[in-house]
């Protein structure tokens, strides 16, 4: 553990497990506030845009930010929680500029969960994570591999040695 805070940036991972658990807490009410009207939020949000299906939409949006938000609060296919936030977050400000202009009272929320989504898909979970301990888990013993490598390269090299041609003058053997 102290091999871990000295020669890492423990702080580096903390602030992604911050930044992830907040930004999943304070998102994840408004995918239940659309859950609870889902009618109200298609007829305010998505019909207004004249895409097709906006019961469907307005359900794929709201469970985008109740399942993204729970899968960056347990660092749980963070990289996917973030992919699906970002895509609501991304229609939501098209929305935003669309309907009402460049107001920054309406898009500073949305562009805060934007650039939080688009950070956490660009770095990664962190080492505090669910994703960082299936990854532990499943890495490869990096010794015994080195040892199969080591094994497998002189195998070869005793083959290679075993191999004895005569050569002629005239090429042939």
């Amino acid at each position: 553990m102290i091999r871990a805070i000295l020669t890492r940036s423990f702080l580096a991972d903390a602030g992604l497990l911050l930044l992830r658990v907040f930004t999943g807490v304070l998102l994840i009410h408004h995918g239940y506030e659309k859950l609870a009207n889902i009618n109200n939020f298609a007829d305010a949000f998505v019909r207004p845009l004249g895409l097709p299906f906006p019961i469907t939409l307005s359900y794929i949006a709201a469970f985008s930010e109740v399942g993204g938000s729970w899968l960056l609060i347990t660092g749980l296919l963070t990289r996917f929680g973030a992919l699906a936030i970002l895509g609501t977050m991304t229609v939501a400000i098209y929305h935003a500029v669309s309907t009402a202009g460049f107001n920054i009272y309406l898009l500073e929320l949305l562009g805060l969960y934007f650039a939080s989504a688009t950070a956490i898909l660009a770095v990664g979970p962190g080492r505090l994570s669910v994703d960082e301990l299936i990854a532990r888990r499943f890495a490869p013993d990096t010794r015994s591999q080195a040892d199969r490598l080591e094994a497998a390269f002189t195998a070869d090299a005793e083959a290679a040695n075993d191999v004895k041609a005569d050569v002629v003058a005239d090429g042939v053997s």
